[in-house]
């Protein structure tokens, strides 16, 4: 806006002759993330261990927690701060088999807090600037600052939504402040130029971000598809932005764990039922 300007361009309010409270020009400041102290422990199995200052809140996911101290409260809540959010948020938390609720975790003086992923994997904390959005699979999110914006986004394209291994349901995680992931194995990151591509096999795609364009492409050959080993699809990222992967997926886990039950083959499975499967979300971690 020009220097002296009274009203927004935009929106035609008026911005205010002095300043708000706030400073702000008697509009809300951006949210504002608290520094929060943590760390991670552990090799494959780790915890995130969060010692929380007096008053200070994240929220997670329903059974994310490993143990907390005494003096740290509790309680389940439903995202969104309107009711109508509130409702929205339940319903699309529904549709992706999740529980409706997130529980906030609330220190009554110094206090601890741990959370942990229900299988064998890594820990990856996230800074999100303000505005700043990343795209995460629905198993992936573990815990974050209440500054945080938690919502349901759903892939936009339907090849992606069908085969793409994640289905068609994605957590939208928006800035400022820390969000804390969990996957499989090991993180792989890459940090995309525009038009920068990278290919990965469906399932192993973790998080992106927004700017980063997702779509699902056929191997190329017929031989290569069913001999190759690697399915009938891989996931298509382009940048810019940056992307993370993980090295291990369930479906993997299960495989070396229990190979009858998967043939030996963790693509065996008839395309067709797997894409019907996908539609909602896979088995993926």
């Amino acid at each position: 806006m020009p220097d002296g300007a009274k009203f927004c361009g935009s929106c035609g309010n008026s911005l205010g002759a002095q300043a708000g409270p706030s400073g702000w020009g008697g509009y809300a400041p951006p949210p504002v993330a608290e520094p929060l102290d943590y760390t991670i422990v552990g090799s494959n199995l780790q915890i995130a261990r969060v010692r929380l200052a007096h008053g200070q809140q994240v929220y997670a996911e329903a059974g994310r927690m490993i143990y907390k101290t005494a003096n740290v409260a509790w309680n389940t809540r439903m995202t969104g701060q309107t009711l109508g959010e509130k409702l929205m948020g339940a319903l699309r938390r529904t549709i992706t088999g999740e529980s409706l609720f997130v529980t906030y975790f609330q220190s009554n003086g110094p206090g601890e807090v741990g959370f942990a992923g229900s299988y064998p994997g890594k820990i990856q904390s996230i800074d999100l600037a303000p505005g700043q959005t990343m795209m995460a699979q629905k198993e992936a999110f573990l815990f974050a600052q209440p500054s945080i914006q938690m919502s349901v986004a759903f892939v936009k394209k339907l090849g992606a939504g069908f085969f793409g291994g994640e289905g068609f349901i994605l957590q939208r995680l928006i800035g400022p402040g820390l969000v804390f992931i969990h996957a499989g194995g090991d993180f792989i990151e890459f940090l995309l130029g525009p038009g920068q591509t990278v290919q990965v096999e469906t399932g192993c795609i973790v998080a992106f971000e927004e700017t980063v364009s997702y779509d699902i492409e056929f191997v190329g050959s017929i031989k290569t598809a069913f001999f190759g080993g690697e399915g009938l699809f891989l996931a298509s990222l382009t940048g810019p932005g940056k992307v993370i992967l993980q090295s291990m997926t369930l479906q993997k886990m299960r495989r070396e764990l229990a190979p009858q039950a998967t043939m030996g083959n963790e693509h065996s499975i008839n395309p067709i039922n797997a894409a019907i499967g996908g539609i909602f979300g896979g088995d993926e971690g």
